[in-house]
């Protein structure tokens, strides 16, 4: 790893550090919810990557972490979808 691979990687997990907490923040913006969402689903499947395709990284603890970290918040996550679902179509309701 060189200087700018390890910084450009320090400026993704700052930026997705940064959407995660505004998705805390505002967690009933779908949009952002989403979005949050999605930057789970990229680090998983980067760290899933380095370890199963490219071979740069060894299933040690400083892996398994983010994979777990990944892994459950998408499992949460979607499961907080469905309250995100059933909210905003109470709203519509309720406005009709």
């Amino acid at each position: 790893v060189n200087g700018l691979q390890a910084r450009t990687f320090g400026v993704w997990t700052l930026l997705s550090s940064v959407i995660r907490c505004l998705c805390a923040i505002d967690i009933r913006n779908r949009t952002l919810y989403h979005i949050t969402l999605f930057t789970f689903f990229l680090a998983l499947a980067h760290f899933l990557s380095e370890v199963f395709i490219y071979h740069t990284a060894a299933l040690t603890i400083g892996v398994m972490a983010p994979l777990m970290v990944a892994s459950f918040s998408i499992m949460g996550m979607l499961i907080g979808l469905q309250y995100l679902e059933v909210e905003a179509l109470s709203q519509n309701k309720k406005k009709n």
